[in-house]
């Protein structure tokens, strides 16, 4: 008797794992459930939508003259700025929103049903990428109006919108870290951009580097949002992939490597 109780147990657990088509399908449904929410309250995209239009006619029309000379002249080098600053900024939303989802039990229901366990975080990252969508159209429509006519091609504008979308993906990540981590959204917020904040301003995304000291210059170099931006830069302004395309891309995996199980390492001890 003993020998058949072990054996029906062992059947037990086995069939208690969840095949990785099922963890996919797991995800995906948790995607669906993210897009639901943004359905329900629209409010949450005020960022992606409103963030572009007052960013791009914001800092064109202050620091066009002085930069460039004239705003058209400034738009080739703004707009990727912008874009990237964007995007990448939307992406502190998937931690915060993971934080309150957290916080109010969400994920607690979630451990009742016979579903994977990352999904629901792996979902929230994926539903995330609606948004970084948003945010890179409008950014290309903005800067359209304005009379920018990226010389790359269309071609270009895709590979890059999609280069700009599979980074943030990847920094998203790392917010997905500090929210399960953090004991609070507004925490999670906080920390967030005070990463994020000198990243995207100590770069190339507004100035040329050549302007700033030289100690400065040499951050800005490093930056890794740099390389994203003066990637995005000569696909829709030349149509060229460069070395700058191939670093982030590579940090990109590096991120998503490191912080990924991390993330899910402790995600699954809370969940």
């Amino acid at each position: 008797m003993r020998h058949s109780a072990s054996e029906l147990m062992a059947k037990r657990q086995l069939k208690s794992r969840l095949s990785f088509g099922q963890t996919v399908r797991n995800s995906l449904t948790m995607a669906y459930r993210g897009v639901l929410k943004i359905r329900r309250t629209p409010e949450q995209l005020f960022d992606v939508t409103l963030q572009p239009i007052i960013f791009t006619l914001m800092f064109t029309y202050i620091f066009g003259g002085a930069i460039a000379g004239n705003v058209q002249s400034y738009l080739p080098i703004i707009i990727p700025g912008i874009l990237v600053q964007t995007v990448i900024g939307t992406s502190i939303v998937t931690g915060v929103q993971l934080r309150e989802d957290m916080d109010k039990g969400v994920f607690d229901r979630f451990k009742s049903l016979p579903i994977a366990r990352i999904a629901p975080l792996a979902g929230a990252l994926l539903a995330d990428t609606i948004r970084y969508t948003i945010a890179t159209v409008l950014t290309f429509v903005m800067g359209y109006i304005m009379g920018y006519r990226p010389e790359g091609g269309l071609g270009s504008v895709v590979i890059a919108a999609v280069f700009v979308i599979v980074c943030s993906w990847a920094i998203s990540w790392i917010f997905a870290f500090f929210g399960v981590i953090a004991r609070t959204a507004s925490s999670v917020q906080g920390i967030s951009m005070l990463v994020l904040f000198p990243l995207t301003f100590l770069s190339n995304a507004f100035v040329p580097v050549k302007t700033m000291p030289d100690w400065l210059q040499w951050f800005a170099k490093i930056n890794p949002i740099s390389h994203i931006i003066t990637a995005v830069r000569n696909l829709i302004n030349a149509g060229t992939i460069g070395w700058d395309f191939a670093v982030s891309l590579i940090g990109a995996a590096v991120i998503v490597a490191i912080f990924a199980p991390i993330t899910v390492r402790v995600y699954m001890r809370q969940a």
